[in-house]
């Protein structure tokens, strides 16, 4: 990937009814068994959240995908009554707002937050509000947008596609550019156990752990900066 392809558009194929598997990376965009509980399994609690949202809380997100992951921290911070969330995503090949809108149908508990997402959607970026967060996201390759990013985050969502199929995603340099932008005591959660992405992760600054997967993965990765 670079900066060339910024324009481009994520085209996807449809697994079982309406799970989209990006036809670039092969692979799916969330579990096929349930996206939802996937979501809150691994970003949420792997990020210890809600626990850790407070007014001003920044989450920040490599792979924006179809939103899920938004849209779950917007329903949890909305369910503890917590606003003034802020979320950026790093994004560098959008889905169509057609296929997110068929992407996100299967989840009903997070109808009005999906409503609140596709009318700000673009697939040029956007910025607005879906429930109490903040929400922006950043087009490009995250290797050479994140470098120029001017914030920190207190959480990370790393949801590239599998290292094996989308490798730029977890490369070292960009795993230390996540950890650049985290701030003191700051956290990231991810689905996968790669021995490459945690080590990278633990030279980055964090003291990371590995933990029970979700659903036929047996382990993903978390960790905290001290």
């Amino acid at each position: 990937m670079n900066k060339t392809h910024q324009s481009e558009r994520s085209s996807v194929t449809w697994r079982d009814g309406n799970v989209p598997v990006s036809t670039r990376f092969d692979d799916p965009y969330y579990s096929l068994e349930d996206g939802l509980a996937e979501t809150r399994h691994v970003f949420l609690e792997g990020n210890d959240l809600p626990a850790r949202l407070r007014p001003g809380f920044h989450v920040a997100e490599l792979g924006v995908g179809t939103g899920l992951n938004l849209l779950a921290l917007a329903r949890c911070a909305a369910d503890i009554g917590t606003a003034d969330i802020f979320y950026t995503g790093f994004e560098a090949y959008p889905l169509q707002r057609e296929d997110l809108a068929r992407a996100l149908a299967p989840f009903l508990s997070l109808e009005d937050l999906a409503d609140a997402l596709l009318a700000i959607w673009t697939p040029d970026g956007f910025h607005g509000r879906v429930g109490p967060v903040t929400v922006r996201m950043i087009l490009g390759d995250a290797r050479d947008t994140l470098p120029g990013w001017d914030q920190q985050a207190d959480a990370w969502f790393l949801d590239g596609f599998a290292p094996a199929r989308n490798p730029q995603l977890w490369q070292d340099d960009l795993m230390a550019e996540v950890g650049r932008h985290t701030a003191p005591g700051g956290s990231f959660a991810t689905y996968t156990a790669a021995g490459f992405v945690r080590r990278a992760l633990q030279a980055s600054g964090f003291e990371v752990e590995r933990r029970t997967g979700f659903g036929r993965k047996r382990h993903m990765s978390v960790g905290h900066k001290p």
